[in-house]
């Protein structure tokens, strides 16, 4: 209803001509829902806007606009209140005819609400499968799962994607490390080097991988090389020249081959992590075999080809400061090696060649530079910037019993997803990644999620639904039937403040699925379910639905109806179930 009132409004300034027609686009009007119903439903304040960029009396302003609005069906009548509001006052048809829309449409209502529907590839998670999901993870997993449940109720067609990076050197320090626990497990004592990967996992990968593996681990135990420290070099000069060493004894091929068995076995992981977790990806793409089929290559020459690359100390530059980055950036190393950013422009480029308008990616919020480099070098491969588009989601924090879980995934000290969700359940750990806006640091209570009380909001709000089944139910086993078109007809006997307040509320659904579609904020859905079921519970403790009156005990049902129906789908978008008992 904000976007109908919000179209009679420009209509309005455009009819009476207060704006220049290159000028009403700037035009940003706000449609607020009023706290006081004797004020009406909704609430504008353009007058107040313009009155000072056109010189005239906000007032006067204000009846200038509202005179113009003609809309006999959906307006009962429009008032204008000092010092400038326009109050709109909705007429009973629109009430009932929500109602009548949610118990016609069902999960469909609220759906394509969008007048010009994007083709998206939102890529998310996309963690290195170099150990398991923790805690953070699952923050970008219910988020970016939830946006596209979000964007796809709007009416966007969007493809989910997991860009697994199996390639690389962070592969091969994580195949060295579970290779050093798989010799100690064979009575080595070799200890792992500085930098490496830590964590029981990599005992647990080692065990399931020593055995299953081809592999001559023995050998490696007889090389008494690999035991050397290589205390004098830096941790990085030491990992490499262990990496080399292990290449060197066991082949470049057979480490390869070993590195390639415990990525797969890595991404096998994650990926039942994140089924269990109620993520599914429409499909997981590999850097490696898109290096394997030249595209990165490929990419790196059309760049060449457009001129926009220079040799720099034995590297090779790109010119994305052309397009707006704070620098230049190295698309390949001295050592011949292309870089990772080189495998983000192929990458990118290839999510345009495959057809999509927008590509979104949801990154961590330490990458608040990559909006501009990869902007940049999609512009160099001749591919718009703005088809870019980046959320950036913020860190989690967990407390229990009020202080915070100290953790550390360098050294191997983390909170794995299944861990939390094993804590907490599934349900609680989708609302609560998803209850704050993502770029705002989230404190995780473990407590309040495990909670089976009204203080805990997905609780509340699976109550609410479960208490209307509950009214349901009884309606059942008193012998009693709703009649759905008895309670259409007679919503008019809806007049109660209680259930005024509810129909306003699931007015405002379609809305909101708009607006958090187009702003990206997921929360502003779970805030509105909350909102929702404090109106339901309300409605719950003052009102009897089982009524000696047919008409009122139909109309009744056919509200608490409705507004399960929107609970539970709400619920849906965010991978949360809606219990019709508990």
């Amino acid at each position: 209803m904000k976007e109908e009132i919000k179209n009679l409004v420009y209509e309005s300034i455009k009819a009476a001509k207060l704006i220049k027609l290159n000028d009403l686009a700037d035009i940003q009007i706000e449609i607020s829902r009023t706290k006081n119903p004797d004020h009406g439903q909704f609430s504008c304040n353009i007058a107040l806007h313009l009155s000072k960029e056109l010189g005239l009396n906000a007032v006067d302003l204000a009846h200038q606009i509202a005179d113009k609005i003609n809309d006999q069906k959906s307006l009962e009548k429009i008032v204008v209140a000092p010092p400038g509001f326009i109050n709109f006052y909705l007429s009973e048809g629109v009430k009932a005819e929500v109602i009548k829309k949610v118990l016609k449409l069902g999960a469909e209502y609220g759906s394509k609400t969008i007048q010009e529907p994007k083709n998206i590839i939102l890529e998310f998670v996309s963690s290195n499968p170099t150990g398991p999901l923790h805690i953070g993870h699952g923050r970008h997993a219910a988020y970016g799962d939830s946006l596209a449940k979000l964007m796809r109720k709007a009416g966007h067609q969007v493809y989910t994607e997991y860009y697994v990076n199996d390639t690389g050197r962070q592969m091969n320090i994580f195949a060295l490390s579970v290779l050093i626990e798989i010799l100690n497990l064979k009575g080595a004592s070799l200890a792992l080097p500085r930098v490496s990967y830590q964590g029981a996992y990599l005992e647990q990968i080692a065990k399931k991988t020593q055995n299953s593996i081809d592999v001559n681990f023995d050998s490696l135990l007889e090389h008494k090389d690999l035991k050397d420290s290589y205390a004098s070099c830096s941790a990085d000069e030491e990992i490499d020249k262990l990496i080399a060493d292990f290449q060197n004894q066991l082949g470049i091929e057979s480490f390869e081959k070993f590195t390639d068995s415990v990525s797969s076995l890595m991404v096998t992981t994650i990926k039942k992590d994140l089924e269990e977790f109620g993520v599914v990806y429409n499909n997981w793409f590999s850097e490696r075999e898109m290096i394997n089929k030249g595209l990165v290559q490929k990419s790196i020459k059309q760049l060449k080809d457009n001129d926009l690359t220079y040799k720099k100390g034995g590297a090779l530059w790109l010119q994305t400061m052309n397009f707006g980055d704070d620098k230049d950036r190295v698309i390949i190393r001295e050592d011949g090696r292309s870089t990772y950013f080189a495998s983000d422009i192929a990458y990118h480029f290839d999510k345009r060649f495959r057809g999509f308008d927008v590509l979104l990616d949801v990154l961590g919020s330490d990458h608040h530079g990559y909006l501009a480099r990869l902007g940049a070098g999609l512009a160099a491969m001749n591919e718009p910037q703005e088809s870019l588009e980046i959320s950036l989601v913020q860190f989690v924090s967990l407390f229990k019993k009020n202080k915070k879980v100290q953790m550390s995934t360098r050294s191997g000290e983390f909170i794995t997803l299944n861990e939390l969700c094993e804590e907490v359940g599934k349900d609680a750990a989708r609302f609560f990644y998803v209850s704050r806006s993502h770029d705002q640091h989230l404190d995780f209570n473990l407590d309040l999620a495990k909670s089976k009380n009204n203080e805990n909001p997905v609780y509340y709000i699976q109550y609410a639904h479960a208490r209307i089944h509950r009214v349901l139910k009884e309606l059942k086993n008193n012998g009693l039937v709703f009649d759905k078109q008895s309670g259409i007809s007679n919503l008019e006997k809806l007049s109660a403040q209680h259930e005024i307040e509810i129909i306003a509320k699931l007015s405002d659904y379609p809305d909101v699925i708009t607006q958090s579609a187009k702003n990206k904020s997921v929360h502003s859905l779970a805030n509105y379910l909350v909102e929702l079921a404090q109106l339901v519970h309300s409605y719950y403790s003052a009102h009897r639905f089982i009524v000696e009156n047919l008409e009122l005990r139909n109309a009744r049902i056919a509200l608490i109806t409705a507004a399960s129906c929107v609970i539970s789908d709400g619920l849906s978008i965010l991978g949360v179930s809606a219990p019709e008992k508990m």
